[in-house]
Order: structure tokens, then sequence, then C-alpha cells
């Protein structure tokens, strides 16, 4: 783990860890790295963001930084982190940076840095930044003619991702009644444009951002009121973004959450069927649900697991050539169109699946039946913490204890945050009441750890 860069980029609350000096600071180590890691003493940047209020105050002290070392700069405004990805490459820019902290609360940002493939920056590469930032490396300031220049294209180029988008399904979706959540994050920017390009039925709501609201008791983090909305309204399905969609969740006709793994159970199938899952696999993280497993194996379907992230389930579909894989919660990548999980790219592909079958969606997804599971977060003071409570020995033998009691018919999953200070608890099983009472029971013990 670096100073700066966790599991996916840089985190932090806004001016307490996470400011205005850090980005320049930022900007300009990642001109001179990745700028000599391409050989070009100008590189371009595309550079995005969600709808957070501190959004526009890191964008400028990340440009000032990265145009102040010879970098020029297009700015892509408001739009999910997978548009970065893929506009990195559309406009053939050497790196992206995307200000988002995804399903955090608003006071929370980030940066993430993509390569000119549009995939998540190496290890190496980040530490290369961080010891520039660290190590007192001083950046060549550009003067003259020298210093970036900054263009602007937002809707030219959110045309290019939504039109990528919509060319991904050969279905118009027609007959179709659908909701969909954008969580007041970056969706709000793109999914209306994107789903008028289908003959669907669709409302949009909490697409108003207004700086503090993102990710407030909506999108795909708080489900209840597009839940009701879709049984009040009778809707085919709901579809809710997270604040900066790369995420994707679902909600069917009876209200019911249709999570990660429901999605890749539905996707994966008919990509099997279709002849077109490679290897046979869809790799998952250990956070997936025993019900997907039992899918996949009546489907015969393989399930590589990972650590739990993204940038883990990628690497793995990428040294062995696998085209579907994710996370239950709502991260999936569908590997023939991006490089990274795409909350829109999610939804498009589940709901031509959902239109082709001529199902309910409650129909439709219980083809992969979900296991009580219980989650718990609990916060703790920071790394140092972290590692304590993880190597404590005493919570080791607790957790065999409270294994033994679900008599091998649950699991428990025990693991630090990768991006925020907490631990999380996860219990699963066949009894609901042995596997609420053992995930609480081993909340409280870390609590004391």
């Amino acid at each position: 783990m670096g100073k700066l860069f966790g599991t996916d980029g840089i985190r932090g609350v806004v001016n307490e860890g996470l400011d205005a000096e850090l980005a320049y600071q930022v900007g300009l180590a990642a001109a001179k790295v990745l700028g000599e890691a391409k050989g070009k003493d100008r590189p371009l940047f595309t550079i995005g963001k969600d709808t957070r209020i501190s959004s526009d105050l890191l964008e400028s002290a990340l440009i000032a930084g990265l145009c102040s070392a010879g970098a020029d700069v297009l700015r892509l405004g408001v739009i999910p982190t997978p548009g970065v990805a893929y506009l990195t490459v559309h406009a053939r820019a050497d790196a992206g940076i995307v200000i988002s902290a995804s399903h955090n609360p608003f006071e929370h940002n980030g940066i993430k840095i993509f390569n000119s493939q549009g995939f998540k920056l190496s290890d190496a590469l980040e530490d290369q930044i961080e010891a520039v930032i660290f190590d007192g490396c001083k950046v060549p300031r550009k003067t003259h003619g020298e210093l970036g220049r900054v263009r602007s294209s937002e809707f030219q180029e959110s045309e290019a991702y939504i039109n990528h988008l919509s060319s991904t399904i050969e279905d118009d979706l027609h007959g179709l009644h659908i909701l969909v959540d954008c969580a007041n994050g970056a969706s709000s920017a793109t999914a209306k444009r994107l789903f008028e390009q289908f003959s669907a039925k669709v409302d949009i709501i909490n697409s108003q951002p207004d700086g503090v609201n993102i990710n407030n008791q909506c999108g795909s983090t708080h489900l209840d009121l597009l839940s009701r909305k879709v049984v009040e309204g009778k809707y085919d399905v709901g579809i809710a973004f997270d604040g900066d969609a790369d995420r994707c969740l679902a909600v069917d006709d009876n209200g019911e959450t249709i999570d990660g793994d429901q999605i890749m159970a539905v996707c994966g199938g008919a990509m099997k069927k279709a002849g077109k899952l490679h290897g046979d696999a869809i790799v998952a993280t250990v956070m997936s649900n025993i019900g997907f497993h039992i899918f996949a194996k009546e489907q015969g379907i393989q399930v590589p697991c990972t650590d739990v992230g993204d940038r883990n389930v990628l690497e793995t579909m990428l040294e062995h050539g696998y085209q579907l894989g994710g996370e239950q919660s709502g991260h999936t990548i569908f590997l023939e169109y991006a490089t990274t999980g795409d909350g829109q790219l999610t939804a498009l592909q589940f709901l031509q699946v959902l239109r082709q079958s001529g199902k309910k969606a409650s129909e439709l997804a219980s083809c992969c039946k979900r296991y009580p599971q219980f989650l718990i977060n609990v916060p703790v003071a920071g790394q140092e913490a972290k590692d304590r409570v993880m190597a404590d020995e005493g919570l080791k033998a607790e957790t065999a204890r409270q294994e033994e009691l679900l008599h091998g018919e649950g699991r428990i999953l025990i693991r630090p945050s990768g991006t925020e200070a907490l631990i999380r608890v996860m219990v699963e099983g066949k009894d609901p009441e042995k596997a609420r009472t053992c995930a609480e029971e081993l909340a409280e013990f870390v609590c004391h750890c």
C-alpha cells in the first residue's frame, strides 16, 4: 500500500488530507512520470469528474499542476468514471484522470488515474508518482510556449461515449418500462441522453445534483426509494447507479434487489448460451454469494475467485482471457466493451437479456438465489488499527469458534476496507438467525480488539 494511492486511487475528505496543494502536486508528478513513460515532453491528459462540491476545486488544482509541467489537458466535465477510461483511448490521450469518491458521501473525494489503454494505473507507476511528491524531486515548471494548454469538449466527447454504450446491444428495448436512479451523480449528465436512443419508456430520478446530495439516500447504495417507486409505478425494472456510475444494481418488479451476482448470472448465462463466454468462466470475488456458485455449477460455468476489488477481478480476466467478471456490489466488467466496471453498460446488457427473455425481472433473476448474508461495517481508527485487528489472535480463535456453530452451512469473511477506515464482517448461511447472530457477535469482538 502506498502513502497516497490505495486500492482505488487517492481518497480522502477534502481539505482534511486531500486538498488543492496535494492535487497540484499530483498533477505535476503525473505529468512528469507519465510523460517520461510515454517518451513525450507534452503528454495529453483527459480529466473528468463527478458532481461533488469539491470536484471543481480539485480539477482546477490538478489542471494547474499538469499545465505547469507542460502537459495538455482535455476537460471532459461531469462524466462517469468509465467514460473517462473510454475517452482516454478514444482521444488517443496518454493518460486520464477522474475526480470521484464513487459511492462515498459527498465530503469525500478522490483522484484516480488511467493509462493510455484505459486501465487503472499500475502500482509501479503510482509508486513513481508518489516518489516524485514525497522524495523532493523537483518537477521543472515550463514557461513561455511550453506551458500546457486546456481544451474543453464536454458534449462532443460524452456523445462519443454514449454512442459507444448504445452500440453494445442490438435490441431497442421496446416494451420495457424502466425507472433509473442516477444517485445525483455523474450519470445525471449521461443517462437521459443514453436511454433516449432506445424505445423503452424510461423515467429518471435523482438526477439533479447540487454538490452535496450525491449518494444521499439514493443510488445503488440506498435502494429503498427506487424499490418503492418501482412497485408503486408498476415498472418492469429499476436500475440504480452509484456516484460515479461504475456500479449498477437493479430492482425487480416486486421491488426486490437484483445484486451484482445475479446480474452476472443473468448476463453470463446468456453469453454462455450464445457461445460468447470465453473459457466458460465468470470471475468473482470472495464476497460472492453461495447462491451464485450453485448457479454457476448447474450451468457448467467456472468461478475463479479473487480478493475484493475490481482491480483484482480485472487482473484475473486479463491473465486468462475471460470476458465477464465483477463484484456482488455491482462492479461488472464486460471486457469486450470496456476496460473497467461500467454501470450504464451493465444496465444495457442486463436489459437486453430481460427484454429478449420475455420474462419478468423477478423470474429472470431467480435463476441465482441469494443465501442470507449479513455485512456489518465496524469503524476503526485508520490503517494501523486495521492491521492490528486483522492480526489479532483472539479474533482468529473467535472466528473459528463461530464457524463451528454454523455447522458447515455458511461462511465467514472478515476483511479491511480498501477505501475506508472500516473492518467489514460478513457472515453467510442457510439459517438467517444463526448468520445474523454470528455477524453481530464478531462485529462486537472487532470493536474490542
